[in-house]
């Protein structure tokens, strides 16, 4: 009644801008005069290779109120909606949407996901019906357009898999698996620390994290929506996503320990996705072993804080397997396994979790255990003081699948440097394979120190897969951005402490996305994370830093881009 009152209010306003000459002059409204709709093909045929592209579009004229005097106009307060439906006279399953153009467009991939909803079979041509609905209110009589019918050949929809996309939305060769195609999509992932996705259900439908409230581990599927992230941790996560929860949740598992007739901790391959245990078989034939561990489960009650403390953030939860068949199951109690042996020797037991539809466990011959991957490397006489060379400068993991390493360091070199891979191990190092202060190639354990820079700021970056170094100069001023959901660049100013900057800052509105710490005009360089610690953001690997979006106030930011550390009181 309240959209009806505001109409005569306005036809009301209308009325009295128009003077009559005599008091019984009288101006009729009409009711509404329903618009023509056209569409631009009569039969569509879908598949997946013209999913991406715009197959059908609608256009229509625009329903009105008609008034008897042709000075004046009616305002324009009608509401249009789109109606599809598989019945001719709309009384079966109608897919509605209001409309404010005068036209819509439909990609393979929408019309394909709008055939499903509304009942129609794919794989076979479909009559589909379009027409306008206007009313004047929600509650008041619609004026039909006329009926526009489209034959239409859905492709069948393969809701069974989740398919993870990258934090640039390509396709990536990770999937989860829902059985019932229900979606709720489960299964294993091995991820670095914070590495931040999408899903994609196989109707198209892209899923991210909800960029409303920006609360981790709850789904979205507007536009509005980012990506989602893992916690601090890299390694093995069992990912449980439910759309129609519209939540997420990750359980890391740190180890995996085998009991019974081999027993030991099993070692995670993080890119194959696989649990190995090399172990020596007296004989060949079966074993038998349990396969215990304790995980922690992060979701919307934990969230995550970007730090070291992340590890203990999560639910502690036990996680386990047993044997079905050929295939493992997760979940519930520890059951016997058993596995034959190929030949006694050197064997490798492995747990292969890449395929979210079947799990499965062999022994094969040989040692195959991945070797670790450290979190720290070393810059040994980069800040060279009174001489003498030692471990407390360093560069943080932050790529694991190219062994990428960054930091900044305040640089007083005048013998050149090299990168260590473990603290006090001054044996194994890298040094100059070619290049010169700037950027260059590794070399292990090469006769020529890394050159070093003039004396100052600088941002290492260090590929140990790719064996290379570059080195980005930082200034006497380094910015935030972000708050008040503002992403112009801010400065901080330089203090007397090498590395350390810091800036006031007045939050009066909402910072819905958390903050980020930039070391140059270009973007370049910048830095997420929470919980007091930063953490390089090269390809947005890692997340803006996190802040409550309902806080107020001033606040003083203090950043030390050496430690990678911020303190925000």
């Amino acid at each position: 009644m309240k959209t009806m009152k505001n109409f005569l209010l306005l036809l009301a306003a209308v009325f009295s801008f128009a003077s009559c000459e005599k008091d019984e002059d009288k101006i009729y409204l009409s009711s509404i005069q329903s618009g023509e709709l056209v569409a631009t093909e009569s039969t569509v045929v879908l598949s997946q290779e013209n999913s991406n592209d715009i197959v059908l579009s609608l256009a229509w004229t625009k329903d009105a109120l008609q008034i008897s005097d042709p000075a004046l106009s009616a305002i324009d307060v009608i509401i249009q909606t789109l109606q599809v439906s598989t019945t001719q006279d709309f009384s079966g399953v109608v897919s509605e949407n209001v409309e404010t153009s005068l036209s819509k467009a439909y990609t393979g991939a929408a019309l394909n996901a709008l055939a499903k909803n509304i009942g129609a079979n794919p794989d076979v041509a479909n009559n589909v019906y379009f027409r306008l609905a206007a009313q004047t209110g929600k509650n008041m009589t619609p004026v039909y357009s006329n009926v526009v019918t489209v034959a239409v050949t859905p492709y069948t929809i393969d809701m069974s898999l989740g398919y993870i996309l990258n934090a640039d939305k390509a396709e990536t060769d990770v999937t989860l698996y829902s059985a019932a195609s229900d979606g709720q999509y489960l299964g294993f992932m091995g991820a670095t620390a914070w590495y931040n996705f999408f899903m994609k259900e196989g109707d198209g439908t892209v899923w991210g994290n909800d960029g409303v409230t920006g609360t981790a581990f709850l789904m979205s599927s507007e536009e509005s929506s980012w990506n989602f992230w893992f916690p601090g941790m890299g390694g093995c996560y069992y990912v449980d996503a439910n759309t129609n929860k519209k939540a997420w949740s990750a359980l890391y598992i740190p180890s995996l320990t085998l009991t019974g007739d081999v027993a030991g901790t099993m070692t995670f391959d993080r890119p194959n996705v696989k649990w190995t245990y090399a172990f020596s078989a007296a004989q060949a034939g079966n074993i038998t072993f349990k396969v215990n561990g304790t995980g922690r489960l992060y979701d919307s009650s934990t969230g995550t804080d970007g730090s070291d403390s992340d590890a203990n953030l999560g639910i502690e939860t036990l996680v386990s397997f047993a044997q079905n068949g050929e295939n493992l199951i997760f979940g519930g109690e520890a059951g016997n396994i058993t596995v034959n042996v190929p030949a006694a020797g050197e064997c490798t037991l492995v747990i292969d979790l890449s395929n979210p539809k079947q799990w499965t466990v062999e022994v094969t011959s040989g040692s195959a255990e991945p070797e670790p991957v450290r979190e720290t490397l070393y810059m040994l006489g980069i800040s060279e003081g009174e001489g003498d060379w030692n471990f407390n400068n360093y560069l943080r993991l932050y790529d694991e699948d190219n062994l990428g390493y960054a930091g900044v360091a305040d640089v007083n070199s005048p013998w050149g440097y090299q990168i260590a891979i473990e603290e006090g191990n001054w044996g194994d190092v890298y040094k100059l394979g070619e290049g010169d202060a700037n950027a260059g190639t590794l070399a292990f354990n090469a006769e020529n120190n890394i050159p070093a820079p003039d004396g100052g700021l600088y941002f290492f970056d260090v590929s140990l897969k790719n064996l290379t170094y570059t080195l980005t100069a930082v200034g006497d001023v380094i910015y935030y951005s972000g708050f008040n959901d503002n992403w112009d660049l801010h400065p901080m100013v330089a203090t007397e402490m090498p590395g350390v900057f810091t800036a006031n800052i007045t939050v009066d509105t909402e910072t819905s996305k958390g903050f980020q710490i930039v070391l140059d005009m270009g973007w370049k360089v910048s830095f997420g994370g929470s919980k007091n610690l930063l953490f390089y953001r090269k390809n947005d690997n890692a997340a803006n830093v996190e802040f409550d979006s309902t806080i107020r106030g001033t606040f003083s930011l203090m950043v030390d881009v050496i430690k990678g550390t911020y303190i925000l009181e």
